[in-house]
């Protein structure tokens, strides 16, 4: 089965609810059939996105999610109430959730874990800090990081995840890895799982680069053997998306 590109574009604290409808209607007409465009918007505004991409092949995501089903969690959102609302993906473990509200490894394997249980696609996110690729550890930080994040994730359902290398150096930056150094890691992320399953599950799995994408670059990051399109943070709120998802 050939992998399907996948371009989501992560809205961040970005968009007002009022701007969300007809900013997505925009884009009617304009992506290629062959690609799967996700967007990831703020919690106000999924409801919103979920109605815009009705008669589309478009997707909503969301940001991050609890663990948990449900129970005194204020102002946290559980992955039965994505799914209840027609959400199909939900980006986890983004540098950002990481640097600034201190979530772990540990913590993105759980909240995937509850991802999958509702039928949501979960988008893993991982990568090394600029310090981390100085000292020449990216494969090992990177290869931890996923090894943790699908622990006890069974074969069947690993299937149904997308892995993102966003190398934290190259988030909002400006800065991005080259298409030698993303395949690099992408292939690295690939070999692992035919470790830790088979053969099979690693050439099924949807793996994309994040990290300063724009319409410029994403050609050449996504005709690489290992890259499967990307998560997108700037461009995807700007006309360039069309750019981007294209390639």
């Amino acid at each position: 089965m050939e992998r399907k590109i996948v371009v989501a574009g992560n809205w961040k604290m970005n968009m007002l609810p009022s701007q969300t409808g007809e900013f997505i209607a925009g884009f009617k007409g304009k992506f290629k059939d062959d690609r799967q465009v996700v967007f990831c918007v703020p919690a106000v505004s999924l409801s919103v996105a979920v109605e815009a991409v009705k008669g589309t092949n478009y997707a909503v995501g969301a940001q991050n999610l609890h663990e948990k089903e449900s129970g005194a969690y204020t102002g946290e959102i559980s992955s039965q109430m994505l799914a209840d609302m027609g959400v199909k993906y939900v980006i986890i473990g983004h540098s950002e959730r990481r640097q600034y509200f201190g979530e772990t490894d540990e913590g993105v394997n759980a909240k995937a874990q509850s991802a999958l249980g509702a039928g949501l696609i979960p988008i893993i996110c991982v990568g090394e800090t600029l310090e981390e690729r100085n000292k020449n550890i990216t494969l090992e930080v990177v290869r931890l990081q996923t090894k943790v994040a699908l622990h006890n994730i069974e074969e069947k359902a690993v299937k149904n995840i997308v892995i993102a290398y966003e190398p934290v150096w190259a988030i909002g930056t400006g800065l991005t890895a080259t298409s030698q150094q993303a395949e690099e890691v992408c292939k690295a992320i690939r070999d692992l799982l035919a470790e830790l399953y088979n053969d099979s599950v690693a050439k099924a799995v949807t793996i994309q680069y994040g990290g300063s994408v724009n319409g410029k670059n994403a050609g050449e990051l996504f005709s690489q053997p290992n890259i499967d399109g990307g998560l997108v943070g700037g461009a995807s709120l700007k006309a360039e998306f069309v750019d981007v998802v294209n390639g």
